[in-house]
């Protein structure tokens, strides 16, 4: 028997881009709601952490719609991980679309268009629907053809013959020709499992059954068991769209026959407004879904980041949106102080008028203490996969004291790639030091430019 050779295989896995909070994976709490001191690549920030779950657990509950929660903190408190923490803690299945303040600021659609198609992007609707479906394994699939009715030598097909086997029996079926040309476009073949919708016809193809599995040695074939029960079979369909999707389903014209039609498929779609009176229609339709129990609204999260860049005419319409029966939980995070709000001369907190303001919760993100921020650049460089002494986790955390965490923990990808000219796998002090004197950082940056001041132009 041949060794085996290692070095031949791949690893599956795949590699993901390291992105700024990679290493977030919730919010680190106790079943009992207690935060972990670390836990979830989540360090200190403990009362903020606690305040978050709750308002996950009301997300959840569905008590938290039309509220807003305010993060504010300094820069590099983790406002932007405590809210990627929550949408972690949510789950896929509960829309949660981020944004940034200066994104409403477009030439082509207005300011309040954009925040508009951001909520209704985070309001999902989860559909219901039970199809009439025939489900089964291909055991014949025989065209039956005629004389084509236009005259000539082609012929045409009148109908389909197919037959289906699942586990309990088989059934014949005739199919009209369009659903033969849909079998067509989905490759199916004799041996193949699929599941025709009654009411519509649509045909998919699930993949190959089982049954054939050993006929290969190679091939790039997806297997699937013989489906269970009869072939005539009602199933029930879960989806999940949100708001904004209906809204861009609706607003696109369905196309015409008619050149203009055509032309406009053709050309590069421009970005439009969708208006009112068409939300209004949808909301009514949804509203009737829900009614009927077809629907199921899920309120998920819209996250401003820099809400301090919205102006005066965002503000009115927030407060409006927030008050809207269909209105997703909103969360605000700025690093601002007291500051003018966008546009006027009128200083408030945080930069958000009074009036928003008193409609928040606000959680406050602290600062980190030196032995937090040893731990947070412990958990990047694991994340990034470099070794790390503790002596350079100590200098990194006095570094990160002296200037930020932001730029202590962007220091460790170039100190890695020194250390590997250096022929070494592992980042020491002196890789630190070398890359700490080739970059500077904002505070001795500002610090250079006062000295040298003359030399500029300004």
């Amino acid at each position: 028997m041949e060794k085996v050779k290692i070095e031949e295989i791949q690893s599956t896995a795949k590699k993901q881009r390291i992105a700024t909070h990679t290493h977030i994976k919730g919010l680190g709490l106790e079943p009992t709601g207690i935060p972990i001191p670390l836990a979830a690549g989540f360090v200190g920030q403990l009362e903020a952490r606690e305040a978050a779950g709750l308002v996950v657990d009301m997300i959840k509950q569905k008590k938290m719609a039309g509220k807003a929660l305010l993060l504010a903190g300094p820069p590099g408190t983790g406002k932007t991980a405590l809210a990627l923490g929550i949408s972690q803690e949510l789950g896929s299945k509960v829309p949660f679309c981020p944004m940034v303040g200066s994104e409403v600021y477009s030439s082509e659609v207005k300011k309040t268009e954009v925040l508009m198609e951001n909520f209704r992007r985070a309001i999902g609707l989860r559909i219901k629907e039970t199809k009439d479906v025939y489900e089964g394994e291909v055991t014949d699939l025989s065209p039956e053809e005629t004389e084509s009715l236009t005259g000539g030598y082609g012929k045409s097909i009148s109908h389909v013959i197919i037959g289906l086997k699942t586990v309990k029996g088989t059934k014949q079926l005739k199919l009209d020709p369009t659903i033969y040309d849909a079998l067509i476009k989905e490759k199916v073949a004799v041996g193949d499992v699929i599941y025709i919708e009654a009411n519509s016809g649509a045909v998919k193809r699930v993949g190959r059954s089982d049954a054939f599995a050993t006929e290969f040695d190679l091939e790039a074939e997806e297997y699937v068991p013989l489906p269970k029960g009869e072939v005539h079979k009602k199933k029930e369909i879960v989806q999940d769209v949100t708001l904004q999707d209906l809204d861009a389903a609706n607003a696109r014209p369905q196309g015409g026959q008619d050149i203009l039609s055509l032309m406009g498929q053709m050309m590069k779609p421009r970005k439009t407004e969708i208006t009112d009176k068409l939300r209004q229609e949808i909301n009514k339709v949804v509203n009737r879904y829900i009614d009927e129990g077809v629907a199921e609204l899920v309120p998920g999260v819209l996250f401003i980041d820099e809400v301090h860049m919205l102006d005066m005419e965002c503000f009115s319409y927030l407060n409006r949106a927030l008050e809207s029966s269909l209105s997703p939980i909103v969360i605000f995070a700025t690093n601002r102080g007291v500051c003018n709000v966008r546009g006027t001369d009128m200083p408030s907190p945080h930069g958000v008028p009074i009036d928003l303001l008193d409609r928040l919760v606000i959680i406050r993100t602290q600062i980190y203490n030196p032995s937090e921020m040893i731990q947070i650049i412990a958990i990047r460089a694991q994340v990034e996969e470099l070794t790390v002494d503790e002596e350079c986790l100590v200098l990194l955390g006095d570094i990160g004291q002296r200037t930020s965490l932001r730029h202590a923990v962007q220091l460790l990808s170039p100190a890695s790639i020194v250390a590997k000219m250096n022929g070494r796998d592992n980042i020491c002090k002196a890789d630190i030091e070398e890359v700490t004197s080739l970059y500077l950082d904002a505070k001795s940056s500002a610090k250079l430019l006062h000295e040298q001041q003359e030399k500029y132009i300004s």
